[in-house]
């Protein structure tokens, strides 16, 4: 008998709707994370929370962004 026979198919929807999601979730912790970091280490703690607001609010409109797309894609099916 065949091995590939044996093993259940692969749903590769499933697994690039999973990674595109823990891509999406990595870019706005890696911008919000690392840019307030790095805010705070050069100019202080004061600008450091203006910064963490503007960068928040960008991680917003990124996550709007991608659950529009998100919705479209799902709406359009396969």
């Amino acid at each position: 008998m065949n091995q590939t026979t044996n093993r259940p198919p692969t749903d590769y929807r499933a697994y690039r709707r999973k990674t595109d999601r823990n891509l999406a979730i990595a870019v706005v912790l890696f911008l919000v994370g690392v840019g307030g970091v790095l805010i705070t280490l050069i100019y202080g703690a004061g600008p450091a929370a203006l910064g963490a607001a503007c960068l928040a609010t960008g991680s917003g409109l990124f996550g709007l962004v991608w659950l529009i797309l998100t919705l479209m894609e799902r709406w359009a099916g396969p």
